[in-house]
């Protein structure tokens, strides 16, 4: 039996990385074809980066000190889209008035993309951290607010009518049945959102005015053509996203299980 699990979890980490190796080998055999670094680095430059994440780049500072500054501008700017985002989301998915006040407003403002705000972000806040953060909160607020929206509409009318049924008050509908009927699609959005706001920041971080952060690193890199550190950079950016975006995953398939045995 053990046999015919390692064999399985064999055949699917192979298949798993056979586009990945495949991918390399072609990048290595034509980065020696073309031996030009930069236009097409080799493998082993971009591995140099990769490897020593400590070490200081171009007087930018090392690989790891810039992903922790874009991380934490992240963490700051998903926090502030969360913590207005979800509430006014309850309230709208729960008061009708709420959200028709709202709803254009949403509607309109939804498609804007968030490098659009730039220029007002700049003229708002000025260069600096405060103007990256709210590019970030701003790709973050609308996959919250829409999810979470739709999370509270999505609880089951039959739950709410019968604990009113018991004489339950509008504050136990919604820490009872509202808000923990909602969690999985909230926490769907919080994932989405997150993963908007990892890709804003790299590209806030190429605003005039950066001086750290991965985004920043990128560009410096390329302004001096040291395309490995770029493309190092590129690679981080996706080990980071996806290490963050399994811990979501890992933590919606503990905690709402209950939510398959609905299905």
């Amino acid at each position: 039996m053990s046999g015919v699990r390692f064999k399985g979890w064999a055949g699917k980490t192979a298949i798993n990385l056979a586009i990945p190796v495949l991918i390399l080998l072609i990048w290595q055999v034509m980065a020696v074809s073309i031996n030009n670094q930069f236009i097409l680095p080799r493998i082993e430059s971009v591995l140099s980066v990769l490897v020593t994440p400590n070490k200081d780049i171009l007087g930018s500072g090392a690989l790891i000190d810039n992903a922790l500054v874009s991380l934490k501008r992240v963490a700051i700017g998903f926090l502030a889209a969360a913590a207005v985002a979800i509430p006014l989301g309850v309230a709208m998915g729960r008061f009708g008035l709420v959200h028709d006040l709202f709803d254009s407003m949403v509607a309109v403002f939804r498609p804007v993309p968030p490098l659009a705000w730039v220029p007002l972000a700049l003229a708002w806040l000025k260069i600096g951290m405060g103007s990256m953060v709210f590019i970030i909160a701003i790709g973050a607020f609308f996959p919250i607010l829409l999810n979470t929206l739709d999370g509270v509409r999505g609880v089951k009318k039959t739950w709410l009518e019968a604990i009113t049924m018991l004489g339950a008050s509008e504050k136990d509908l919604m820490t009872r049945v509202i808000l923990p009927g909602a969690a999985p699609t909230i926490w769907t959005g919080l994932r989405v959102g997150f993963g908007i706001a990892w890709m804003c920041v790299v590209a806030a971080e190429m605003l005039p005015g950066a001086n750290t952060g991965l985004g920043y690193l990128i560009m410096y890199a390329y302004s001096w053509g040291q395309v490995q550190v770029v493309i190092a950079g590129m690679i981080a950016i996706g080990i980071i996203g996806l290490c963050i975006d399994r811990i979501f995953k890992e933590v919606e398939e503990r905690s709402f299980s209950w939510r398959r045995l609905e299905r």
